[in-house]
């Protein structure tokens, strides 16, 4: 057999391995995890971490966490074929993992939105949101519609523009000032990942603590918060219909990809370590900088209330961390009054009970992250910008159950009035 028939023969099987390794990661056909394992993998020294590293990239594999700081465990999916070969290769290199997750499908199942809001209590309260189940798209934004016929003299919803698949973008406004643009303000977004249900629950249950709960009005007396709980709706239905562990936007890249990793997509140092350059990677950063509408329109409002926030959270998960710029970087690069946004945020911290959160730059303790949001909300002068990611008691992982929701929530509200207090005490430019 000749060389060059022994080159095509190969070229042919990769090229066949490859299309369907690629169809049956980023199909859009309903995915399921039956036999899925999250594994907590926890290195002791470099060379462990360096082969940790080196498998995720050999193997493919979904990384749900990564942490740089304590132990250094990694939080990651293992597929069914590959658990057995894997369990081989981490004993022999000595490196422990503890199985959090046996089953991740099953988990999946009993952590699905299956809302049913009876006719009665509809009717008592408008609207179909409670905090004990995760809601569909439209259900939370009837509850954002609802909430400003029901309050419009401090409630404002803003359509900033349309997602990839065409669905509104909506921030709400809440604030008592007569003129617009006349109070120091707080931004807090959410859902920037499609698969973090978490982010956008807390974000809504924000919304409902500042709007109908009357002993919180005082947060925003002086203050006024734009709250968007959905940066990526597209892939927020798509986690509930087809995938529910997809990650990116919905965009098409390609004939065989679709998403952008939107906290990879914004313009402050784009494109580094940490920003996949190939489309089918779960960080994608996108053929450009703000290349995806949602980011548009999302940057494009900020710069338009920039001169009024002074503090600005993203939501993520999981974590229990909070995030401090620069996200960018091989190593932690700090912006000139890193310690006023590290005291600031140790603050805040120290408000949470169940939930107990490191605080610190985010290059130390997760990873690489450049394009992301918060730090080019730091960028353009938002001077307390971070990333938060949220509580879990550890065996979860992504797929937080309902029962989590409310502790979650009500562990995070109190640290909000630390940020609106700060806020409160800044002038606007």
């Amino acid at each position: 057999m000749s060389l060059l028939l022994v080159a095509l023969i190969f070229n042919c099987l990769f090229i066949a391995c490859f299309t369907v390794s690629q169809e049956h990661v980023w199909t859009d056909e309903v995915v399921s995890y039956s036999g899925f394992q999250l594994w907590s993998i926890t290195p002791h020294n470099k060379e462990g971490g360096d082969f940790l590293r080196k498998i995720q990239h050999d193997y493919e594999l979904d990384v749900w966490k990564e942490s740089r700081s304590g132990n250094n465990t990694t939080d990651v999916l293992i597929p069914p074929d590959f658990q057995t070969e894997l369990k081989l290769r981490l004993a022999d290199a000595d490196i422990p993992y503890v199985v959090t997750i046996s089953d991740v499908q099953t988990v999946i199942n009993s952590g699905n939105s299956n809302v049913t809001i009876s006719n009665e209590i509809f009717k008592a309260q408008g609207h179909n949101m409670d905090w004990t189940s995760y809601h569909r798209l439209g259900d939370i934004y009837d509850y954002l519609a609802y909430l400003t016929d029901t309050y419009p003299q401090f409630v404002t919803l803003i359509d900033i523009g349309r997602s990839y698949e065409g669905r509104p973008l909506y921030v709400v406004r809440i604030s008592s000032a007569a003129s617009p643009d006349t109070n120091p303000a707080i931004w807090i977004d959410a859902e920037i990942h499609a698969r973090e249900w978490i982010s956008s629950a807390l974000a809504t249950y924000i919304i409902h603590q500042l709007v109908e709960v009357d002993s919180n009005a005082d947060l925003w007396s002086n203050v006024d918060w734009y709250l968007m709980p959905m940066i990526n709706p597209d892939g927020y239905e798509f986690t509930h219909t087809k995938n529910r562990l997809w990650r990116k936007s919905r965009s098409r890249r390609g004939k065989i990809c679709r998403g952008v990793d939107l906290n990879r997509n914004f313009g402050y140092k784009w494109g580094g370590l940490g920003a996949g350059r190939m489309p089918c990677t779960e960080f994608f950063r996108g053929p450009a900088a703000f290349s995806e509408p949602e980011t548009i329109a999302v940057s494009n409002f900020i710069l338009s209330k920039s001169h009024k926030i002074k503090v600005f959270l993203t939501l993520h998960s999981f974590g229990q961390l909070i995030l401090l710029p620069w996200a960018y970087g091989v190593k932690a690069i700090y912006p000139r009054d890193y310690d006023e946004l590290l005291a600031l945020a140790e603050n805040a911290a120290s408000k949470f009970v169940r939930f107990k959160y490191s605080v610190g730059n985010t290059v130390e303790l997760l990873y690489p992250a450049p394009g992301s949001s918060f730090d080019w909300a730091k960028s353009i002068g938002i001077k307390y910008s971070y990333g938060v990611e949220l509580g879990n008691i550890g065996i979860y992982g992504i797929v937080i159950p309902p029962s989590l929701i409310l502790p979650i929530c009500e562990d995070f509200f109190p640290a909000l009035k630390v940020f609106a207090d700060k806020a409160a005490t800044m002038t606007n430019m």
